[in-house]
């Protein structure tokens, strides 16, 4: 673990997307709102800019594109493939110019996980890279190369700033347990190897010295979620079958980002957002703790994304 720590109590942050379209109105947002800031995804802005998208676009030496069925990775550069790498690069200049002479002390960047990627791209031939182990292998030392040097031009863009990753694996739980669909919708690809997972985990997790992985699956698979530094889940999505593997993690000394706020329905109060996570203190032996949304923000309207991102740091800092 880094010193001093970034996932402590009284710390809040989000998961990454928010609805709209206005990148550096986002960027604005979210450097005067949370305590540790990060990078805003917009997937309103269309394909380039989807969860998938986004993870595409930081891919070194693979090419996509959009078929009718999603994306593609292709022998040559595509247009839209070359527009989502355009994207990024005008989304750092905005975080970059809304920076400008104050850069923050920490920023979280966040890209899909090679797991969630392999279940959403397709192979050349059109299956996903889920049915080819080697295309996998070659998709993790790609997004690793592609994200170090992601990060290393965050970092270059805002001096003086700790840069931390989040590797975003919502896919992850669904294919371990062979649950990812094929093409045809009647059958699904084979659950790889529980090592195999954690190898190519470890793969991308080397991109950065400081990383985070996100899952707001139920029952997030948390013993390879302990592989990066911090691992953010959802309070909701957990029950009392997951506790003893997030206290191992727990020991092992890995940080906590808490989703406590949903991104539905009624906003909790202070004092409940404070009981959940002292029960979770209970029974966990739960010490620090960075609180977030339950997940990404970008079915929210601009109002209730405001809402909830305050809530959190309302209720972390209620927690100090």
């Amino acid at each position: 673990m880094t010193t001093p720590p970034l996932w402590r109590a009284g710390t809040a942050t989000g998961i990454g997307s928010l609805p709209g379209e206005d990148l550096a109105e986002a960027v604005r947002q979210v450097l005067d709102t949370v305590p540790i800031p990060y990078l805003p995804e917009l997937p309103d802005r269309g394909w380039h800019a989807d969860l998938a998208g986004r993870g595409a676009a930081l891919l070194s030496d693979l090419y996509v594109d959009v078929q009718p069925t999603g994306w593609r990775i292709t022998p040559r550069p595509s247009r839209v493939g070359q527009r989502a790498k355009d994207q990024l690069k005008w989304d750092l200049d905005a975080l970059e110019d809304a920076a400008a002479g104050s850069p923050p002390e920490v920023l979280k960047v966040q890209a899909a996980g090679v797991w969630t990627l392999a279940s959403v791209l397709e192979l050349h031939r059109g299956s996903k890279l889920l049915a080819d182990h080697g295309a996998v292998a070659d998709l993790a030392s790609s997004l690793r190369e592609g994200l170090a040097l992601h990060v290393a031009d965050v970092a270059k863009r805002l001096p003086g700033t700790r840069v931390v990753l989040q590797v975003d694996e919502p896919a992850l739980p669904g294919v371990l347990k062979a649950q990812i669909r094929t093409a045809s919708g009647f059958g699904t690809f084979r659950a790889p190897d529980v090592q195999l997972a954690r190898q190519h985990l470890r793969t991308v997790l080397e991109a950065a010295e400081e990383t985070v992985l996100h899952c707001c699956a139920p029952h997030p698979p948390l013993d390879l979620m302990s592989e990066a530094d911090a691992m953010s889940i959802d309070a909701a999505m957990l029950d009392v079958t997951d506790h003893e593997a997030l206290g191992i993690a727990l020991e092992k000394g890995v940080g906590l980002l808490l989703g406590v706020v949903p991104t539905t329905g009624r906003l909790p109060s202070v004092t409940r957002i404070s009981e959940t996570v002292g029960r979770l203190r209970d029974r966990v032996g739960l010490t620090d703790v960075t609180l977030t949304p339950a997940c990404g923000l970008a079915g929210s309207s601009a109002e209730q994304a405001k809402a909830i991102m305050g809530r959190c740091v309302e209720a972390a800092e209620a927690d100090r």
